[in-house]
């Protein structure tokens, strides 16, 4: 059984103080619900605020990013080995990050090996644009982009992975895709590229999220389908009661 797994994406959202005070809203309705990995990543200048409140609860904490270099003359970047400080999560490979700042997959690929390198689980964000998809071009861009990220990973470093299916289309724009058509990329596209990769037990064994406007409404939608292992959830997860209710429907769908 894959275990469940819901990561808030706070994006370009809260300072410190504000960041640790919806955390403390949070909390309460956060330490009812078990059976659920909750992964919290805000921005890096509240990472230190926010590993403060969480330290003695079941919640994990992510970075929204990292550079692939350990050290250097890398004015601005954030390394794996500074956010082992803090984190244990960090995602990798946001289609903002591929479309506002040029991000190829090469560049995915080598972060993905530097923070397996520091004990990071990279969450991998794959998925496609609109004009992919309409032109029928989903499953391939899908494909590419899960096998070059992943083509510098043993079979062992590509078990600790989990990937995030959020196709471009549905991010902040209030439209999701249909469970059921996250469910079938999942199915036929995300899980026979790991398998080629990996084998089919570590492709199996992968956790896959959904993510795309994900919201406390329709998140149980996609919890049942049976290849969508949780949530990376955006707007919603800056309400401290919308998160916590994805966290339940999470929990009750697993």
């Amino acid at each position: 059984m894959r275990k469940p797994l819901v990561a808030g994406n706070w994006k370009l959202n809260k300072t410190a103080a504000e960041a640790y005070s919806l955390v403390a809203d949070m909390l309460p309705g956060l330490r009812n619900v078990h059976g659920v990995d909750v992964v919290l990543c805000p921005p890096f200048t509240a990472l230190y605020a926010v590993s403060k409140l969480i330290k003695d609860h079941a919640i994990f904490l992510g970075g929204q990013n990292m550079f692939w270099e350990e050290k250097g003359a890398f004015t601005g970047e954030i390394s794996a080995r500074m956010l082992a400080e803090f984190c244990q999560y960090v995602i990798l490979g946001h289609s903002e990050r591929r479309q506002l700042f040029g991000e190829s997959n090469e560049h995915v690929a080598q972060k993905m090996r530097a923070a397996l390198s520091q004990n990071l689980i990279p969450i991998l964000c794959v998925g496609e644009t609109l004009e992919d998809n309409e032109a029928g071009r989903a499953a391939g861009v899908v494909s590419r982009q899960v096998h070059e990220a992943l083509h510098l990973l043993d079979t062992q470093a590509i078990g600790n992975v989990i990937i995030a299916y959020e196709p471009v289309w549905a991010i902040g724009t209030g439209r999701a895709a249909t469970s059921e058509g996250a469910n079938t990329i999942i199915r036929n596209v995300i899980r026979p590229t790991v398998a080629g990769l990996a084998g089919e037990t570590t492709a199996q064994n992968t956790r896959v999220l959904y993510g795309g406007s994900v919201d406390a409404g329709n998140a149980r939608d996609f919890f049942i389908q049976p290849e969508i292992d949780g949530a990376l959830v955006g707007g919603a997860s800056l309400i401290a009661r919308s998160f916590v209710s994805i966290v339940e429907a999470a929990a009750a769908a697993g």
